[in-house]
C-alpha cells in the first residue's frame, strides 16, 4: 500500500509549488493536505485528496491533521520570529508523532554556511531550533531537512523591497554590495526539487540518502549583492546603486514596520542580521545537489528575474 503523504500547510508559496510537482508523480488519492484555508484546494480534492484544516495559531486543530500521514512535508511558519516560530514548529511535530507519521520533510532556510548549525542570521534562529528539535525525537521519527536556497524571487528584502515594476535609482542597505554573496535559488525548482525527495523516501525508505540529514538545495553559483542589483538593472533597463547605511538607519526606514512586524513587533533590526550573514559568506555556499535532483542545471538568477519582467 502507497504511503500518505501529507503537507502543512499545503497552499503557501513553497507547499504550492511542492503539490504541484507532487501530483505529477503520485495520485491524488496518496495526498493528505493540510491548510488554514481548505477551500483553496478544491481542485486536489476532486481529484482524491484527502483536505483537512489546521493553522499554526490554532494548536487545537493539530489534533487529528495528521491521522493517516506516513510522511509530512512541514513547511515553517511564515514569519522571522523565533520563540513564537519554534513553539508553532513543535507543536505541530510533536501533533505528527503521535500521529504516528514516521518521516517528516521540514523547509528550512540556506543561511548557516555549509550545513552548520550556527548562523548570525536571526531568521536562520528559528531553523536551527526546530532542526535540533526533530533530531531529539529520532526515537519516534526520522526527518530531513531541507535547506531551501534564497529564492531569486526573494531579493526584494534583501535590497529595501525593490519593486521592479516601480524601481528606484538607488537600494539603501547595511551592505556594500562587495562579495560574498547569494546562491539564489528559483523557489519552483526548490519545490520540484524538494517533491522528488518525498517521492524517493516514499519509494524507497530503507535506502533514501538523506534520512536524518540536512540537505542544502543552493542555486546554481554565488552572485555578490553588486552583482544581484545589476542584473535588476540590466532587467529593467536602469542604473541603480547600493547605498550602504547603518543598522540603525535600515532599521528606522518607515516602509520596513509594515514588512518586519510581526504580532505587533517590528523586527527590521533583527532582519538586518542577515547581511551580516551574507557578509561573512553563510549564503554563498554552492552545491550540486539542487541540479542532480532535478536532473539539469537550475534557472540561472538572471533569467528568473528576466521572467519576472515580461
Amino acid at each position: 500500500m502507497s504511503p500518505k503523504i501529507g503537507i502543512f500547510p499545503a497552499s503557501g508559496a513553497l507547499g504550492t509549488s511542492i503539490l504541484n510537482h507532487l501530483a505529477k508523480l503520485v495520485p491524488a488519492s496518496q495526498l493528505i493536505l493540510i491548510a488554514r484555508r481548505p477551500e483553496k484546494l478544491d481542485d486536489f480534492k476532486n481529484e482524491g485528496a484527502i483536505i483537512r484544516r489546521a493553522d499554526y495559531d490554532e494548536p487545537p486543530t493539530f489534533e487529528t491533521a495528521f491521522e493517516g500521514v506516513d510522511i509530512l512535508m512541514l513547511i515553517s511558519y511564515a514569519s522571522f520570529e523565533i520563540k513564537h516560530r519554534v513553539k508553532s514548529h513543535q507543536r505541530a511535530i510533536d501533533a505528527a508523532s503521535k500521529s504516528g507519521v514516521k518521516h517528516i520533510f521540514y523547509s528550512s532556510l540556506a543561511f548557516a554556511g555549509n550545513l552548520s548549525d550556527k548562523s548570525v542570521a536571526h531568521v536562520m534562529g528559528a531553523h536551527l531550533e526546530t532542526e535540533k528539535y526533530l533530531a531529539s525525537h529520532t526515537g519516534n521519527f526520522t526527518y530531513t531537512s531541507v535547506r531551501i536556497g534564497i529564492y531569486s524571487e526573494s531579493f526584494p528584502i534583501y535590497t529595501t523591497w525593490f519593486d521592479l515594476r516601480n524601481p528606484t535609482d538607488e537600494i539603501a542597505i547595511p551592505h556594500s554590495g562587495g562579495g560574498p554573496g547569494v546562491a539564489w535559488a528559483k523557489r519552483d525548482e526548490s519545490g520540484e526539487a524538494t517533491a522528488k525527495l518525498i517521492v524517493s523516501y516514499a519509494n524507497d525508505p530503507v535506502n533514501f540518502k538523506y534520512t536524518n540529514q540536512l540537505v542544502l538545495l543552493s542555486g546554481p553559483r554565488e552572485i555578490s549583492l553588486a552583482e544581484t542589483v545589476d542584473i535588476l538593472g540590466q532587467a529593467i533597463g536602469k542604473s541603480i546603486k547600493i547605498r550602504e547605511i547603518s543598522v540603525d538607519e535600515y532599521a528606522a526606514l518607515p516602509q520596513n514596520a509594515d514588512y518586519h512586524t510581526y504580532h505587533g513587533v517590528n523586527l527590521s533590526r533583527e532582519w538586518a542580521t542577515a547581511w551580516e550573514a551574507i557578509r561573512q559568506g553563510e549564503t554563498a555556499v554552492v552545491t550540486p545537489t539542487l541540479g542532480e535532483i532535478l536532473g539539469r542545471e537550475p534557472e540561472s538568477f538572471e533569467t528568473t528575474i528576466k521572467e519576472m519582467v515580461k
